[in-house]
């Protein structure tokens, strides 16, 4: 939901769409911020207990207490519709990637390779460097933005970035 830019906003130097930043759970709706209560049924639904309240309202992700294994079961939980549960087998679209920050251990010189370990679509390989130590690469292509990687670097390395929002046509 894009809200437009008011003077109040422009005044706090809030100058980004703060919802754009949130991460929201799963299957989260274009019109997620009114039609979310705020009630945490998604929170308690989630067996992996990823889910707490935004300090925006609203629940958001948080991979510092874990992965999402995209079960669904917050999409079911949710009374109002703010998120919906994709077709059984179909994974929701999911517009978050996972980004290596400059505290990597690896970029600092030290043997880690406990992201790449940790990512089941094997999606964060090594590349060896000439002389150094090998640096971590993500394929965007590969990575399904669940977090597991960002749960288990001891250097909490891992931030995520919102893919661009899709057209639904495609460029020539």
């Amino acid at each position: 939901m894009t809200h437009a830019l008011d003077r109040r906003r422009l005044l706090r130097g809030e100058l980004h769409d703060r919802e754009a930043a949130i991460m929201r759970p799963p299957g989260a709706q274009p019109r997620f911020p009114s039609l979310c209560d705020s009630c945490g049924a998604c929170a308690r639904a989630c067996p992996e207990a990823i889910i707490i309240p935004s300090a925006h309202g609203g629940p958001q992700i948080d991979f510092a207490r874990g992965a999402c294994t995209f079960c669904g079961a917050c999409a079911r939980a949710c009374p109002t519709g703010a998120l919906a549960e994709e077709p059984e087998g179909a994974p929701p679209p999911w517009p978050w990637r996972a980004r290596i920050e400059p505290a990597c251990l690896s970029l600092q010189g030290v043997a880690c390779r406990a992201c790449e370990d940790a990512c089941e679509p094997r999606a964060i390989r090594f590349r060896p460097q000439v002389g150094g130590a090998a640096k971590p690469a993500i394929d965007m292509n590969q990575c399904t933005g669940c977090g597991e990687c960002a749960f288990t670097c001891p250097a909490k390395a891992i931030a995520f970035e919102r893919l661009p929002t899709q057209s639904s046509e495609t460029p020539s």
